[in-house]
């Protein structure tokens, strides 16, 4: 059996699932695994790539840590799971790192893939107002990150202004309530106080080697 996959048929038995997860990184933590690894787990995915945003759109210049630390951090923090994967797609690409590019730059790359993009359920209220959002659910599948208990309905999703289409194509995924956040480990980095425990030991050695966030600007962006 074949399946006319954007243009490309590619035969059914031959399609990989694999998960993409985008995000500034500024650091990455336990929250972006544990939100991987429950996505590789629950919808049998070969493998997530991690994508950090070399320049995220919502973001302004200075911001955001330079992409070679975050890109660093995050290699750091998958080294030990075979299932993830670190991408510098975005990084090796001039301009602002728009999600629609990025799959369909995968999408022509790997055509034998299915792509499910993992995201949380605060940014799905405002992917309308991503670049081309009709056209990245044609790219992808989404799972959507939940806390316990909490399920989107369609009628909430309608508040923000979601596309159909994306409704149509959203799974939803719980993964358990961890109160961590990357700015409140850049602020807890910057104030002199511990943030073991709310990131691999990888990442909090180098961020500590390297001397980021202690002080500077990145720690309030």
């Amino acid at each position: 059996m074949n399946w006319d996959k954007i243009g490309q048929v590619v035969k059914v038995e031959e399609i990989k699932p694999w998960g993409i997860l985008g995000g500034t990184f500024d650091p990455i933590h336990y929250g972006h695994l544990i939100a991987a690894e429950y996505a590789c787990h629950n919808f049998k995915l070969d493998k997530v790539l991690l994508i950090p945003a070399a320049s995220p759109p919502h973001k302004e210049l200075g911001q955001v840590l330079p992409a070679m630390h975050r890109y660093r951090m995050a290699e750091l923090a998958v080294k030990s799971n075979p299932r993830l994967e670190v991408s510098p797609v975005e990084m090796e690409r001039e301009g602002p790192s728009y999600t629609v590019d990025t799959l369909a730059y995968f999408q022509a790359k790997f055509p034998e893939v299915e792509f499910f993009f993992i995201v949380g359920a605060d940014s799905l209220f405002i992917m309308h107002s991503w670049k081309e959002p009709e056209r990245l659910a044609e790219l992808c599948r989404f799972i959507v990150v939940t806390r316990p208990g909490y399920k989107i309905e369609r009628s909430e999703a309608a508040l923000g202004r979601l596309p159909d289409i994306i409704w149509d194509r959203m799974l939803q995924m719980e993964i358990p309530g961890l109160d961590i956040s990357s700015s409140d480990i850049r602020q807890r980095a910057a104030a002199g106080k511990p943030i073991k425990y709310l990131l691999p030991p990888e990442v909090e050695e180098y961020i500590f080697e390297q001397g980021l966030y202690r002080g500077d600007k990145y720690a309030e962006g």
